[in-house]
């Protein structure tokens, strides 16, 4: 198997650390590579986009399952998908938009793999609705630290534990995914703005039941009476008689375009309060106050900034901290306080954004639960960033909330049992399944999981 010492890094760019990287091809490959872990253990890592320390293993082994993509079987009349661990969100609408059907579950970027994306119980726009990636997996293949390969399905100890726990059960290698059907690769979509985080909250809350995907962008630096301001997206699938009718000839085309990469060296302090507030202020003037029946293709709608190629380089060679927490209904205080605070630091951000979750999803160490969720990106290079960072998982804490681990990249492991009260099962099952501890990370040492 090619493998080779590499420096890696999450897509976030911060905290390298030196691994070897083992590509296998086959599953007997991945067998042979996970029975062939030195005394640091392996982890397995897809396309990269766990935005802190998830898929890396410093002196250790790191498992690239991009390898194994193969798309196995499709069920075209029911609507499912059997297809390797490897393949990614992007190429399943390749191949699965043409015959009328879309992934269930799709994050802010299409270059996930399947893997990934039960490891780390990925949600999109649609949680409120359709809740996470695990609750559309039928079943799935996980290769044990004992070399064993099992078939794992919902309801059972083994599943709930894989689903969010961030690979370190096992690698899989197979999945099969049930489907959501569409007539187009349209959204219809309406978009219109809020005048402040209590504006914002109340019209979620009050009409989100309309939409099957729904996001609002926040203006994290806005202070005063315009504090959370924002502009609502919310959407669905258009039907075909919402197309005009060029657009009928081919309704299921997925087009992608692409703008040139940013570059691989960016000044430092590109992204000040000064030019990010400049930016937030010309984002929120053009969006429109209110504007429905808007048509934009897929990705577009979902994943804007997979247009262009590492976009994460931006932020300079510092990188960028990705915090996403939740926080339960009726805890709306906490969250009002959090934002002021980033706003009264003015914490230059301007990938801000606010959803509703629903229903709280099976994995024991699965991110959703009833209530908001707010993720931000901030330059690592903030002075006094992770002090402040701290406070607010105190805060987070405290109101019975959690931080998202696949995004994750240094919260303290003493916090870690009160976010997610399932943490003693994980440990457990773990410590049975793979006593010599094969199955490692960056993520796991860090946070002793």
């Amino acid at each position: 198997m090619p493998a080779d010492t590499v420096s890696v890094t999450g897509w976030g760019r911060t905290a390298p650390s030196s691994a070897r990287l083992v590509r296998p091809r086959t599953f007997e490959e991945a067998a042979l590579a996970v029975r062939g872990c030195g005394a640091r253990g392996g982890i397995a890592r897809g396309l990269g986009r766990a935005y802190g320390d998830a898929a890396q293993n410093a002196g250790g082994e790191v498992f690239d399952m991009t390898g194994l993509d193969r798309i196995h079987a499709i069920d075209a009349d029911g609507g499912t998908v059997l297809c390797d661990a490897g393949v990614s969100l992007h190429r399943l609408m390749e191949v699965l938009l043409p015959l009328g059907w879309f992934v269930p579950v799709t994050p802010g970027t299409r270059y996930v793999t399947v893997g990934g994306a039960i490891g780390a119980d990925i949600h999109g726009k649609n949680h409120h609705v359709s809740g996470s990636f695990s609750r559309h997996v039928l079943s799935f293949e996980l290769l044990t630290a004992d070399g064993q390969v099992r078939t794992v399905v919902p309801g059972t100890p083994l599943f709930e534990a894989t689903a969010g726990g961030m690979g370190l059960t096992g690698v899989i290698l197979t999945a099969t995914v049930r489907l959501q059907p569409v007539r187009t690769t349209w959204m219809s979509v309406d978009t219109e703005r809020a005048s402040d985080l209590d504006d914002l909250m109340a019209r979620l809350a009050d009409t989100d039941h309309r939409y099957r995907y729904s996001v609002a962008w926040i203006d994290l630096l806005a202070r005063g009476r315009a504090t959370g301001r924002a502009v609502l997206t919310r959407g669905d699938h258009a039907p075909l008689e919402a197309l005009p009718r060029a657009a009928r000839r081919e309704p299921l085309s997925f087009r992608t375009s692409r703008l040139p990469a940013a570059p691989s060296f960016v000044p430092e302090g590109l992204l000040s309060r000064t030019t990010v507030g400049l930016f937030n202020e010309l984002w929120f003037r053009k969006a429109p106050r209110a504007r429905t029946g808007e048509l934009q293709r897929i990705p577009a709608f979902f994943h804007p900034l997979d247009g262009v190629p590492h976009w994460n380089r931006i932020y300079g060679r510092g990188g960028f901290v990705q915090y996403q927490f939740v926080v339960g209904h009726g805890r709306e205080d906490t969250l009002r306080r959090i934002v002021r605070r980033i706003s009264q630091r003015r914490c230059p951000s301007f990938l801000a954004v606010l959803k509703r979750f629903g229903d709280a999803d099976p994995g024991w160490l699965s991110f959703p639960v009833p209530g908001w969720t707010l993720a931000l990106d901030i330059p690592a290079s903030l002075p006094g960033l992770g002090a402040f960072l701290d406070e607010l998982d105190e805060e987070v804490a405290a109101a019975g909330g959690r931080v998202y681990l696949a995004k994750d990249s240094r919260l303290r492991p003493d916090l870690l049992a009160a976010m997610y009260p399932r943490l003693d099962d994980f440990r457990a099952l773990r410590a049975e399944l793979d006593p010599r501890g094969v199955f490692t990370s960056d993520l796991s040492r860090r946070l002793c999981l």
